[in-house]
C-alpha cells in the first residue's frame, strides 16, 4: 500500500498494480497519422538556474524518442512539451532539432519539428518575427525534418491587423519547401499568444486561419489544433480544403477527434501521448481495421488522466508528463529544465500516479511505487 496526500493535507491508501500492461512495438498506423510531442530530459547533474540555457541529458532524451518511434508513432520535435519557451531556448531547440532528425533517419523514425520566432531578444517588428521564422525554418529543412509553423508570441505582440498575419505566413508558405503544418496553440497553452490571427473572437481568427490556408493548399500538409474545443475543431476540420488534414492538438477530446464521423475525423499531434504512446498506438491499430468502438474502449478511460495533467494553468502540464516518464522508468530522475518540476503541488502528481498506474501505464510497477514512495519521503508524507 501506498499512501498518497490529498488536498486537505489528509492521506489516503492505494494499492498499485502488480503487473504490468504489456504493449507490442509494432509498424506504423495506417489509418491516421500520429505525432507525440515529446519531453526533453534534463541534466540533474548540471549546475544550472532557472534563468540559466537548458542542461539536457542526450543520451535519455533520444532514447525516449526512440521508445515512441519503435510503438510506429511520429515525434514531434522541439514543441511546447519539450518546453519550448519555458525553460528551452532557441540554441537548445536548435540542437534538439538536429539531434532528434539525426536520430530519426538513423532509426527510420517520422519526425516534424517546431518553426518559431523564440531567439529574439524582445519586442520586435515584423520584419524581424519574419526573419526569425526563416531561420528556423531553413535549419528544419535542413535536417530534413517537416516543418511545424508554432504560433509566435512575437507576432502577436507585433501584429495589429489580420492582414499581418496574412502577409507573414504567406511569406513564410511560399518559402517552404515542402508542406508544412501550422499550428494554432490557444492562450490556455500560452497567455501572451491570446488574440491570435487578430482578433480574440474565435470566429473573426478562424476566418483568418482559414484563409492564410486557402491561399496555399499545396503548402499546407495539415493544421494543428490546440483550442481544447472539440465543436469548434470538427467546424474547422469540415471547412479544409481538399487533402489538408486536421491534425488534433485537443487533449481533452482526442478519442471523438481521432475517431471521427460520417463528415470526416482528425488525425493527432498531442503532448498527451507522451505518456500514452504505447496504449494510443495499440488503440490507433485497433482502428486501422475499422474497430471504431474498440479503439473508443481503449482511449476513452485515459482522457480522465489527460484532463488532470492539462488542467489549469495548462502550460505546466509538461510537469506531469516528465512525472509519468520518471515513473515509468524512461529517466533516472525528476528534474526539469528550467526547474518546472516544481510547477505542480504534491497531490497533483500523486494523482497522476494513481490514475496512470490504474490505466497499466508503467512497464514496471513496482519501480513506479517505489519512486513515488521516494518523492512521498522527500515531501514529508508518511514521517
Amino acid at each position: 500500500m501506498v499512501r498518497l496526500p490529498n488536498p486537505d493535507g489528509t492521506t489516503r491508501a492505494y494499492r498499485p498494480r502488480t503487473a504490468p500492461r504489456a504493449f507490442a512495438a509494432g509498424a506504423p498506423l495506417a489509418s491516421r497519422t500520429v505525432f507525440s510531442a515529446a519531453h526533453v530530459v534534463a541534466d540533474p547533474y548540471a549546475d544550472t538556474d532557472p534563468d540559466s540555457p537548458a542542461a539536457v541529458d542526450w543520451d535519455a532524451t533520444l532514447a525516449f524518442r526512440r521508445h515512441l518511434w519503435a510503438h510506429g508513432l511520429g515525434v514531434a520535435e522541439a514543441m511546447d512539451t519539450a518546453q519550448r519557451g519555458m525553460g528551452l531556448d532557441w540554441a537548445g531547440a536548435a540542437e534538439l532539432i538536429r539531434r532528434s532528425a539525426a536520430e530519426a533517419k538513423a532509426v527510420g523514425g517520422r519526425i516534424a519539428c517546431g518553426v518559431g520566432t523564440d531567439q529574439l531578444p524582445g519586442p520586435a517588428g515584423l520584419d524581424a518575427v519574419r526573419a526569425a521564422y526563416e531561420e528556423q525554418l531553413a535549419l528544419v529543412e535542413e535536417t530534413g525534418s517537416q516543418a511545424i509553423v508554432m504560433a509566435s508570441r512575437a507576432l502577436a505582440a507585433a501584429a495589429r491587423t489580420p492582414d499581418d498575419y496574412l502577409e507573414l505566413y504567406a511569406h513564410l508558405l511560399r518559402q517552404a519547401a515542402e508542406p508544412v503544418i501550422l499550428h494554432w496553440l490557444g492562450p490556455m497553452f500560452d497567455p501572451a499568444l491570446e488574440g491570435y490571427w487578430g482578433s480574440t473572437d474565435l470566429d473573426a481568427a478562424t476566418e483568418t486561419f482559414l484563409e492564410v490556408v486557402a491561399a496555399h493548399p499545396d503548402k499546407v500538409d495539415g493544421v494543428k489544433i490546440s483550442l481544447l474545443n472539440a465543436g469548434r475543431e470538427v467546424e474547422l476540420r469540415r471547412r479544409l480544403p481538399e487533402g489538408v488534414r486536421c491534425y488534433t492538438g485537443d487533449d481533452f477530446h482526442y478519442p471523438e477527434l481521432i475517431a471521427g464521423d460520417e463528415r470526416g475525423f482528425s488525425h493527432a499531434l498531442l503532448g498527451v501521448f507522451d505518456p500514452l504512446g504505447p496504449l494510443a498506438a495499440e488503440a490507433v491499430r485497433v482502428l486501422d481495421t475499422g474497430d471504431t468502438e474498440g479503439f473508443r474502449a481503449l482511449l476513452d478511460p485515459t482522457v480522465e488522466l489527460s484532463r488532470h495533467l492539462f488542467r489549469a494553468p495548462t502550460r505546466f502540464y509538461k510537469t506531469g508528463v516528465v512525472f509519468l516518464a520518471w515513473l515509468a522508468g524512461h529517466q533516472d530522475h525528476f528534474a526539469m529544465v528550467g526547474g518546472l518540476q516544481s510547477a505542480r503541488s504534491l497531490p497533483h502528481l500523486a494523482r497522476a500516479y494513481e490514475l496512470a498506474d490504474g490505466l497499466g501505464l508503467f512497464p514496471d510497477p513496482e519501480l513506479a511505487a517505489a519512486r513515488m514512495a521516494s518523492l512521498l519521503a522527500v515531501y514529508g508524507v508518511n514521517r
